[in-house]
């Protein structure tokens, strides 16, 4: 019942955070809240709701291993499983802002991310960890890309066109909207708890580690929606949307959801985990490597048929590791 209960879980989080987005959605344009601040901010945070609940949920179980497994995981299943699978559908043309701005940002993030977890800065603890300060660094920085976003967004002088997806919002009832949100925030709940119980489980039964389970299985699980956002996006020829939608998760995974998950309870960092961050840079390199080489600064078929040979060799790794 259990790994019933954890597919059921995905959609759960997957359902859950559709619905919570167009209840909040409607009720933030009903008081005429403009689109665009919609689009950065409950539409971008919903879209990362999965990640997020099920770290906060591993965190507090204990099992910062998946928590982590999570984040690095769908990093790498961003980049080279979405962006690989996006490109062999059409091949994705790459907006300067994107190779010059956006993918340094998340290769900085990542850093980042890898120097704090293994410098015992600011805490004298046993061990390397993510400590509470740790976490507010990365909101921090987490504040400044945002706060980037938001005015590159609405300047009239942006040379790269950089666009910010305004969503089409529909304003519901009032009553609706709430329900919407009291909704999608119990889906959300649920699903994450059942998702990380059946992960639990499924690494003692079969005695692999939860770090493996949260880099493959939970990791590929939580991306579905960018996914299925990206392929779309890539099918009708909108590679700005398909791209920009990956590179921004990455961010939000290593900024937003580490940042909060490492605020509300220290997590622990094995040193193994340096190889996923070395996959995630190597997974961002590649992306900037594609766009420079060939005449056209785009992601072609054949680069994208690298990218899932890469990414099946780094999980034929995983397997390997345990």
């Amino acid at each position: 019942m259990i790994y019933v209960l954890f597919l059921l879980g995905f959609v759960l989080l997957i359902k859950g955070a559709d619905v919570l987005v167009e209840g909040a959605s409607s009720v933030a344009k009903r008081y005429n809240i403009p689109e665009l601040v919609i689009g950065l901010t409950i539409v971008s945070f919903g879209t990362s709701m999965p990640e997020l609940i099920v770290n906060l949920l591993a965190s507090f179980d204990g099992s910062s291993e998946l928590a982590i497994g999570n984040v690095f995981g769908s990093n790498i299943a961003n980049v080279l499983l979405i962006l690989g699978v996006s490109a062999i559908i059409r091949p994705l043309p790459i907006q300067k802002s994107i190779y010059f701005t956006e993918i340094p940002i998340s290769l900085v993030a990542t850093f980042m991310v890898g120097f704090l977890a293994n410098a015992d800065l600011f805490v004298d603890v046993k061990g390397l960890s993510l400590s509470r300060i740790d976490g507010a660094i990365l909101l921090f920085f987490f504040g400044m890309f945002m706060a980037y976003i938001f005015v590159i967004s609405r300047s009239k002088d942006n040379p790269e066109g950089l666009v910010v997806q305004e969503p089409d919002i529909v304003v519901l009832p009032k009553r609706k909207s709430i329900l919407y949100v009291i909704l999608g925030s119990f889906a959300l709940f649920l699903g994450g708890k059942w998702v990380v119980d059946g992960a639990i489980e499924i690494a003692l039964h079969f005695g692999l580690s939860e770090t493996f389970i949260g880099l493959t299985v939970v990791a590929i699980g939580t991306s579905l929606p960018e996914l299925v956002t990206s392929a779309v996006a890539a099918k009708k020829g909108q590679a700005d949307m398909a791209v920009g939608n990956v590179i921004g998760s990455n961010i939000f995974n290593l900024l937003w959801i580490l940042g909060v998950s490492a605020m509300l309870r220290p997590l622990p960092f094995d040193v193994a985990n340096n190889s996923d961050i070395m996959m995630v840079i190597l997974a961002s390199t590649m992306l900037i490597l594609a766009v420079i080489v060939g005449k056209k600064t785009r992601v072609d078929r054949w680069e994208g048929v690298v990218f899932l040979v890469v990414y099946f060799g780094y999980l034929t790794y995983l397997v390997m590791r345990g």
